[in-house]
């Protein structure tokens, strides 16, 4: 009798330990809470990526550097997780101290960051009734602060979790999906304030910026990007166009903390192509917003495109760097607009510095004058059609650029192409995009995806590295201090250049086309980079 409980003790116990051990990656990666003050603002980005961007500078820089120049052709694929709901993931993982978070539409995933294995997963249904990008359910991921995690979705709410278990702690809805607005943003945290944006800039709505207590949801301060009437910059906005006009905030912004000023940029001007309804600039359309982060008071704007009638959004990441010129370090912001031009501006106040063009196929202007407004052509969308260049996509678009100050380069996919406009006008309709008509490709067109470097200091180029595909590649890119630029090419493979030379060291093809940019971050001092790619979520790491 004894010998027989001794064997089935020692089974139970067998058992127990197998299954503390099956779960120990749960374990741990569950531990590793409360994201600390310091952990989003330390800059570069190192074993962490807190958000987005890396760090609230855009650069996308981080000083990991195991994986390098002589190593990186070693590099192998660590493991990849496939979450579900989507066939084009556009989401930039975060990770915090192991643990990796990651969006698919309006589900949430917890995964340990060593092995792409699930801790937890939060699931709400999508979203019927909306429009444009919205009713794509698109997702680019979460922001994360002391135990919590936040995620905006697709109808326009803003979500709190629990950052230990995926439970549901708040939802606020803080736009009406009614009106046509959703939300395709990351959030972005700066200090104790969740601030968001809205997707729906072809859908006839107001554009604004909104910021929530991080705790408890409560609006602390909301920003109208199209202003109201007897507002400074409404005579753009006769009667009621002020209320369909666009401007909208569809990508995480960044933020100076010396400066406490956020930048936000905003999307094109509604109707698109047609521009007789809304007269003149039509502000804050196309623009960066240099925004006060304690109350939410504009301090200063720069427009990329006045009067916009090509569908130049410049939601493009505004880009925060200190730079040397002229024997005294200036704070600038720099910008690969979706209109082809790279601007640098002074952060502090949002003077125009220069402006380059970085694409060759470029019509719709001849160039920027000294105040940065551009030079136009009179290239106008026309019933007839009108070949434009760049397209309807841009020169670029939302995807990452980056920035290494070790070489002192800006990084950037770019995209050489035209399309035919077309326009029509078009009365603004409740329940239907507003588009006033559209565009076609030109007979004959080749577009080609191009990854530029290109100098801070004077906005030429250093190096070109162009791509063979389609053009349609949306991935973005990463810059590390081993030397690298990581990248999604145009023929579905992650790739890996020499920073200076953009010399080609490594690729890995993932048999998928991208929307999502790279990001790197280290777990037991190992070194991952790691990217969505079509409906998966790939990291790599050097073999052990």
């Amino acid at each position: 009798m004894k010998r027989k409980f001794a064997a089935i003790t020692f089974i139970l116990l067998s058992a127990c330990t197998q299954w503390l051990t099956a779960q120990e990656p749960r374990t741990q990666a569950s531990s590793a809470l409360r994201v600390k003050a310091e952990d989003l603002l330390t800059s570069p980005a190192g074993e962490n990526w807190p958000s987005y961007n890396g760090d609230y500078s855009g650069r996308r820089f981080s000083s990991l550097r195991e994986i390098n120049k002589a190593n990186v052709a070693q590099l192998r694929a660590a493991w990849v997780f496939h979450p579900g709901n989507s066939q084009r993931l556009e989401a930039t993982p975060v990770v915090i101290r192991g643990v990796m978070y990651i969006t698919s539409a309006n589900d949430v995933f917890a995964l340990d960051a060593r092995t792409g294995r699930s801790v937890w997963h939060y699931s709400r249904p999508i979203s019927s009734g909306l429009l444009d990008d919205a009713a794509a359910h698109k997702n680019r991921g979460v922001a994360v602060w002391e135990n919590f995690v936040y995620s905006e979705t697709d109808d326009a709410h803003l979500l709190c979790l629990d950052a230990r278990s995926g439970n549901l702690i708040w939802d606020i809805q803080y736009a009406d999906k009614v009106k046509h607005y959703g939300a395709t943003s990351a959030p972005l945290i700066v200090k104790d304030e969740v601030v968001v944006g809205t997707s729906g800039g072809d859908s006839g709505v107001r554009g604004f910026v909104a910021a929530y207590k991080a705790a408890t949801g409560e609006l602390k301060w909301h920003l109208w990007t199209i202003p109201g009437p007897g507002e400074f910059g409404s005579a753009s906005w006769p009667g009621d166009s002020y209320l369909h006009g666009g401007a909208t905030t569809w990508m995480p912004g960044t933020y100076d903390q010396e400066l406490d000023t956020l930048y936000w940029t905003t999307s094109n001007a509604a109707p698109d192509f047609v521009g007789d309804s809304r007269p003149g600039d039509d502000l804050y359309t196309a623009c960066v917003l240099a925004i006060d982060a304690n109350t939410g008071k504009l301090k200063w704007y720069f427009q990329f495109t006045p009067h916009d009638v090509y569908d130049y959004d410049a939601n493009e990441t505004p880009v925060l760097v200190d730079a040397e010129e002229n024997g005294a370090v200036r704070h600038l912001l720099l910008q690969a607009d979706r209109n082809g031009f790279f601007y640098v501006l002074d952060r502090t106040n949002g003077k125009f510095l220069r402006a380059t063009a970085f694409v060759e196929k470029l019509n719709w202007a001849t160039g920027i004058d000294a105040s940065g407004r551009p030079l136009l052509s009179e290239r106008l969308p026309t019933k007839e059609g009108t070949s434009i260049c760049p397209g309807i996509v841009g020169a670029t678009n939302w995807f990452s650029p980056s920035y290494n100050p070790n070489t002192g380069l800006f990084y950037v996919m770019a995209l050489e192409s035209c399309s035919v406009y077309f326009a029509k006008a078009k009365p603004f309709t409740p329940g239907e995009t507003y588009y006033g008509t559209g565009t076609t490709f030109p007979a004959g067109e080749h577009s080609q995806k191009v990854l530029l470097a290109l100098k801070a200091s004077d906005g030429k180029e250093a190096w070109r590295y162009p791509q063979a595909g389609r053009g349609n590649s949306w991935g973005g890119t990463l810059t590390t201090a081993g030397g690298l630029v990581f990248f999604a090419d145009d023929a579905e493979s992650l790739e890996a250049v020499d920073a200076e030379t953009g010399h080609a060291l490594w690729h890995f093809n993932t048999g998928q086309s991208f929307s999502a940019s790279p990001m790197t971050y280290s777990v037991d001092g190992v070194q991952y980079v790691a990217i969505s790619a079509g409906s998966d979520v790939f990291s790599f790491a050097l073999p052990r």
